[in-house]
């Protein structure tokens, strides 16, 4: 499978990305992960966690902070635009932006390319990849719904970090798990076991 685009964006929402991470990574995916500048301070101020911005030093980062050593990680800088995910020739299956803001969602949507998550969204649209966008935001207004019915027309699919209370979850990560592993249902991609619905 060639590899999928992560993005992560400034929602308060991080630990359904890092959960994101460490399942790709121990199903031995080869993940391209973009942290936006909000990201970095949200981790920091919600979370008291410090990513490295240089890449290497955040790819190292990640596999001491989640214990995972399976898989291929390979981390952009948000603004580094002549990166290889930046271009349509580079095969990707897939792009996921977990969470994603409104203001990364709106950008997307009128094709304004700001940062290298915008660029590879418009990348994935353009050259017909699934593109799944995990909006964080309550309640939406107008425009937010205006936008995500573009970008649904454009062929992203919005897929919002939903629980599902009849798995009867007893813990907060029994709860992520469900999000995160649902949400990678769109790509046809079974991150990890789940208490699906099989009727009443």
């Amino acid at each position: 499978m060639h590899p999928i685009v992560l993005a992560v964006t400034g929602a308060s929402a991080q630990p359904l990305a890092e959960r994101a991470i460490q399942l790709l990574l121990r199903q031995e995916f080869n993940v391209h992960l973009i942290l936006s500048r909000g990201a970095y301070e949200v981790w920091s101020s919600e979370m008291n966690v410090k990513i490295p911005l240089e890449p290497l030093q955040q790819e190292v980062f990640w596999r001491n902070h989640l214990n995972e050593s399976k898989g291929k990680l390979i981390c952009h800088r948000w603004n580094h635009h002549s990166a290889n995910i930046a271009s349509g020739s580079y095969k990707t299956h897939a792009m996921v932006i977990l969470p994603c803001t409104m203001g990364t969602l709106g950008r997307i949507a009128s094709g304004y390319s700001q940062g290298l998550i915008e660029r590879c969204a418009d990348v994935h649209l353009k050259e017909g990849r699934k593109l799944i966008i995990a909006p964080r935001e309550s309640p939406f207004n107008l425009i937010h719904l205006s936008n995500m019915k573009k970008l649904s027309i454009a062929g992203a699919s919005i897929v919002p970090p939903i629980p599902g209370w009849y798995t009867k979850a007893q813990t907060l990560d029994e709860m992520i798990d469900f999000i995160v592993i649902r949400l990678f249902d769109s790509l046809d991609i079974e991150l990890g076991s789940l208490n699906r619905w099989s009727g009443s």
